[in-house]
C-alpha cells in the first residue's frame, strides 16, 4: 500500500466526519474531581453512584478476585477509599471508552481481540511503572489500556484504507503506526492522542497515549519518563491474532536494559498472564487462546 493509496486520508477529516462520541457525564465528572486533590472518596462516590451501570461495574470490580478481599464490599466510597481514588477513576474510564468503540467490518479487525491486548498491555505497564520505582503506576496503566482506542474509530470511518494496512501488517512483521506513519503521515496513536483532548482528558495523559510507539526515545530516559517508558515497552507485547511475536527479541533486550535487577523475562509475563485471568472476568473478556507465556516460548523456539 503507497501513499497515493490513501492520499485522502486526513487525520483531522476523518476524526471530523467520525463525530467523536460524547464520554458519560459520570466519567466526565469523576474527571473534573480529580483535578483538586482535597476532593476524596465521599466526592468521589457522587458521579458513580448517579449512574447505577457504573455503580455495579466498580462493585464488581473491587470484589473481583484481582483484589482479593476477603468480604464484600456493598460500598462505593468504601470501594474507593480501599483500592484508591486513581485506580477508580481510570477504570470507569476504561469503561466508558470500552463502552464507546465501534466494532467495524474492516478486514482483520477483530474488536474483541484488540481490548484482550489492552488490557495485557495495561497491566504490563503497570508492573514495568512500579519496577522503575513509580509509587503509583495507574496513568501508565490507564494510558496502555487506551493506547489503540483510535484503531476502531479509524476502521470503521476509513475501512478500505485501513482493511489494507491491517492486511499489510502481515500477522505482526511490521507494526501498524509504521505503515500509518508511511501512507498517511500520522498515525493511530496521535489520533488518539486528538482524542483524548476533545474529552478534555488531562494533555500529561494524552501524550503517555500518543507517544506510545517511540520506544527508541524513551528507553534511554528510563530514569526521568519512567511512565513514558512503560507505555511505549508495553507496546512491544504480541498481539492475539498473531501467530509470531515479532518482537519478542526487542522486548527482552529493552526489559532487560531497563530493568536489570527485574524478574525474568518469563516471571514478568506469567504474573502479567495470572493478572489477566484475575481482572478479564470484571470486563467480560475472554483468555487469549494464547497466553504471553505460550507467545514468548513459541518465539524463541522460533528464532
Amino acid at each position: 500500500m503507497t501513499k497515493s493509496d490513501a492520499a485522502t486520508v486526513d487525520l483531522e477529516t476523518v476524526l471530523a466526519g467520525a463525530q467523536l462520541p460524547a464520554m458519560p457525564q459520570s466519567a466526565i465528572r469523576l474527571l473534573e474531581l480529580s483535578q483538586d486533590p482535597i476532593n476524596g472518596p465521599a466526592e468521589f462516590a457522587v458521579p458513580i453512584e448517579s449512574d447505577p451501570g457504573l455503580t455495579g461495574q466498580v462493585l464488581r470490580f473491587v470484589n473481583s478476585s484481582y483484589f482479593g478481599f476477603s468480604r464484600e464490599i456493598s460500598s462505593v466510597k468504601l470501594a474507593i477509599t480501599l483500592v484508591g481514588i486513581r485506580t477508580i477513576k481510570n477504570f470507569a474510564l476504561w469503561s466508558a471508552v470500552f463502552s464507546l468503540m465501534p466494532n467495524p467490518k474492516c478486514g482483520p479487525f477483530d474488536l474483541k481481540n484488540l481490548w484482550q491486548d489492552s488490557l495485557r498491555r495495561g497491566l504490563l505497564a503497570r508492573t514495568i511503572g512500579k519496577l522503575l520505582g513509580m509509587k503509583d503506576a495507574e496513568e501508565p496503566f490507564a494510558a496502555a489500556l487506551l493506547q489503540d482506542m483510535a484503531v476502531p474509530l479509524l476502521a470503521k470511518e476509513a475501512p478500505e484504507a485501513y482493511a489494507k494496512l491491517l492486511t499489510a501488517r502481515q500477522d505482526g512483521q511490521h507494526r501498524l503506526s509504521d505503515l500509518e506513519q508511511q501512507v498517511f503521515g500520522w498515525t493511530h496513536a496521535e489520533a488518539a492522542g486528538v482524542m483524548a483532548r476533545h474529552w478534555n482528558l488531562p494533555d500529561a495523559f494524552a501524550s503517555l497515549v500518543e507517544q506510545h510507539p517511540a520506544i527508541d526515545y524513551w528507553i534511554p530516559r528510563a530514569a526521568e519518563s519512567p511512565a513514558e517508558l512503560a507505555v511505549a515497552l508495553s507496546a512491544l507485547l504480541p498481539t492475539s491474532a498473531d501467530p509470531t511475536w515479532i518482537d519478542c527479541e526487542l522486548f527482552a533486550k529493552y526489559y532487560g536494559q531497563v530493568c536489570p535487577h527485574g524478574p525474568s523475562v518469563e516471571e514478568l509475563l506469567a504474573d502479567t498472564d495470572r493478572q489477566f485471568a484475575e481482572f478479564a472476568p470484571v470486563l467480560k473478556l475472554a483468555t487469549p487462546s494464547k497466553s504471553l507465556v505460550d507467545c514468548h516460548e513459541q518465539a524463541k523456539a522460533s528464532a
